[in-house]
């Protein structure tokens, strides 16, 4: 595989688990399995979610770098769910947990791609005194 395909590749599954999560976030709290019926204040949980969505289409590195760490929150909040709700909570909790996961394997790989393979700046000569 070469590092286009892969960088693309990996692009294409963050952006793609980025969404799932937006998704089932909003569906969760405000349909599927609310808190309270009728939805609940929860569903603005995934408004962080919104925001890197830009820098993945742009393919920025620094995006990448910091969705990964932000991720392993709603990953907490996901762990935490399955054990503690019941029924289809404790399912979309599961999916959570799971896109989560995808979603930093994805930000991982690219960015270790991307830096194995970026052209080699070589550093100016000093000058001596």
């Amino acid at each position: 595989m070469n590092s286009v395909s892969v960088v693309d590749w990996t692009r294409r599954c963050a952006v793609a688990s980025l969404l799932g999560l937006i998704v089932l976030g909003l569906a969760w709290e405000l349909w599927l399995a609310p808190i309270r019926p009728g939805g609940s204040w929860l569903a603005l949980k995934v408004l962080p979610l919104a925001f890197p969505l830009a820098g993945l289409l742009k393919n920025r590195m620094y995006t990448y770098r910091w969705l990964s760490l932000m991720v392993w929150l709603y990953f907490t909040e996901g762990v935490v769910r399955a054990a503690s709700d019941r029924g289809l909570s404790a399912a979309l909790a599961g999916i959570e947990v799971l896109l989560c996961t995808v979603l930093f394997a994805a930000c991982a790989v690219h960015v270790r791609w991307r830096l194995k393979h970026a052209p080699r700046v070589e550093p100016a000569p000093s000058k001596a005194l």
